[in-house]
């Protein structure tokens, strides 16, 4: 169910610390995206980034929703919906399909209108200063080097290849000189085949350099090969939203989701991603699901003590407690005590 706009606890007084710039809408594109983001919070009540992320919801951090509206540095699209997502759509009641398709064209268009990169903040914006003090210097392209053929092995003096070897000193006069012909074709063989040697083991793509690592066709094909994470919710299996529910009472919230994708699911848990006046416990365990199968997820709620409207939000998270599918909005209980 979509949610009305309602008041905030705490808005009456004034912000603590500094109030963000406002960007200018005509800086660039990126900064044009941050001023539509603080119209949409303008219009959902202002409520501060901080409120954003844990009691409405959003699957963000508080810095993260503030980086988004400062119009430095594109953020990214899982930040840039959270952001619109509870203010357009559980809070302002707009059609979540329509809401997300606009903002996707908003949100493309930044991004295509700069394609080299947008102006970050912090330390990036230091770093001219420190290119100036210790410039740059380009390396030269690498120009291959002529093949070098190794010599064959160490006896002294290094071979003559195409001359032959030592010839005797002719005999004394008187007695006809003797020419060991298939001494020196032996000779000559052994040079030969040395040097051919050494040359297939130069030319060898398993000799080490640049062939013997992984080839980047290989690299991308393990990389393609992850399988894909990928989960649909498929409805409340008891109460659902706007359940009336008596105050203190205790109950059991299930919700049905599918694993869409190819990775089993192992030691997942729901964990809250924000309080509210009905107690539960803060992440329960999701059983171990396999890629095409259905689970259901049960939570023990108990009511709060006094009348009103108690509404949790819960995200699939590993057991580190990241948050898994940040593209996904979370599931939520939304029961009225009364």
């Amino acid at each position: 169910m979509a949610e009305s706009p309602e008041p905030h606890e705490g808005d009456s007084g004034t912000r603590r610390g500094r109030r963000p710039v406002r960007p200018d809408p005509e800086s660039g594109p990126v900064a044009l995206l941050a001023h539509r983001l603080w119209e949409l919070k303008e219009q959902a009540g202002d409520p501060s980034f901080a409120e954003m992320s844990s009691r409405l919801g959003a699957a963000a951090s508080k810095s993260s929703l503030a980086a988004a509206a400062r119009g430095r540095a594109l953020p990214s699209w899982e930040t840039t919906w959270e952001f619109v997502r509870v203010l357009a759509v559980d809070r302002l009641g707009r059609d979540s399909a329509q809401t997300e398709r606009e903002w996707r064209g908003h949100w493309e268009q930044a991004r295509n209108a700069d394609p080299v990169g947008q102006k970050t903040s912090g330390a990036e914006e230091r770093r001219p200063e420190r290119d100036a003090e210790t410039p740059h210097i380009r390396q030269p392209p690498h120009v291959p080097q002529p093949l070098h053929v190794p010599q064959p092995l160490h006896t002294g003096k290094p071979p003559h290849i195409g001359k032959p070897p030592h010839v005797p000193q002719p005999p004394p006069a008187g007695k006809p000189p003797r020419i060991r012909r298939p001494a020196v074709l032996v000779a000559l063989s052994a040079v030969v085949a040395v040097t051919v040697g050494t040359l297939i083991v130069v030319l060898s793509p398993t000799a080490g350099g640049e062939e013997s690592g992984p080839r980047p066709d290989v690299t991308r094909t393990q990389a393609a090969a992850l399988p894909r994470d990928d989960s649909t919710f498929e409805g409340d299996v008891t109460y659902p939203d706007g359940t009336v529910v008596k105050p203190g009472t205790r109950f059991t919230k299930v919700w049905r989701i599918r694993n869409t994708g190819a990775t089993p699911w192992y030691r997942r848990y729901l964990t809250q991603m924000d309080g509210g006046p009905c107690h539960a416990p803060r992440r329960v365990l999701i059983p171990s699901t396999a890629p095409g199968e259905s689970v259901d997820i049960a939570v023990r709620v108990r009511a709060a003590g006094a009348p009103g409207r108690c509404k949790i939000y819960w995200k699939m998270t590993n057991e580190d407690g990241a948050p898994l599918f940040a593209g996904k909005r979370p599931i939520f209980l939304d029961v009225t005590v009364k």
